[in-house]
């Protein structure tokens, strides 16, 4: 079996999930009709909160969640068939992506749902979950741009450059959060740019997975099942 489509979902239906939930959010008029990758006008969070942006939102972040966690999985597994050396980082690789599935399971399971410690659990869910995520993305390119600057065809077109560069376009958006909004005067400006940020950072997660999976489509990475 080919498992090229495994990255590819997990990147594209909590992409589709939010855009979905942005959709239904704009008609149901819960939140003003917008871009919010130009004005930040509304967060991802914010998209699928309410009423039956909300039921979408969940539906499809949950299974993603699991789709993530088994990318990370068979990443570590497939780079260390093609002769990484890397193999300490990867040995916490399916850890770490465990980790990141489980917080984003808990951001989307009380996502909508009232009171201060359902709101700590969202918070700190997509936190560690975007953290956790990144430190999959850093091990995953380090580990392929090693693979291709030993001269293996594992890696072919030079696909471990698209992974790292969106490692380092990541790097700066998360960089950007917390220091950029607090130098400026306008509160209304600072909550727009969070959110522009929140989601250039989601689509850079998304591109990263589709990245991932183009490259295992050429490699040709694929499990054998036995009777």
């Amino acid at each position: 079996w080919t498992l090229w489509p495994v990255p590819l979902l997990a990147g594209l239906v909590p992409a589709i999930a939010a855009l979905l939930a942005l959709g239904l959010s704009i008609a149901l008029e819960l939140v003003p009709a917008c871009n919010p990758l130009l004005d930040g006008c509304v967060s991802i969070s914010r998209a699928g909160r309410h009423d039956l942006p909300n039921h979408v939102f969940r539906a499809m972040v949950l299974p993603a969640a699991v789709l993530q966690a088994l990318t990370w999985i068979l990443c570590a597994s497939w780079l260390r068939r093609a002769g990484s050396d890397a193999r300490a980082m990867l040995r916490v690789l399916p850890p770490l992506g465990m980790l990141a599935g489980m917080f984003l399971v808990l951001y989307g399971t009380f996502l909508g749902t009232e009171g201060e410690a359902y709101r700590w659990m969202r918070r700190y869910g997509v936190i560690f979950y975007f953290g956790f995520t990144y430190l999959c993305m850093l091990i995953a390119a380090g580990a392929s741009w090693r693979l291709a600057r030993s001269g293996k065809p594992t890696v072919p077109g030079r696909a471990d450059r698209w992974l790292v560069g969106l490692c380092a376009v990541t790097l700066v958006i998360g960089l950007a959060q917390p220091f950029v909004p607090p130098l400026l005067d306008s509160e209304d400006f600072k909550n727009r740019l969070e959110n522009i940020l929140e989601w250039y950072a989601a689509l850079c997660f998304t591109l990263f997975f589709v990245a991932l999976a183009w490259l295992w489509r050429r490699a040709r990475v694929a499990v054998r099942v036995e009777a």
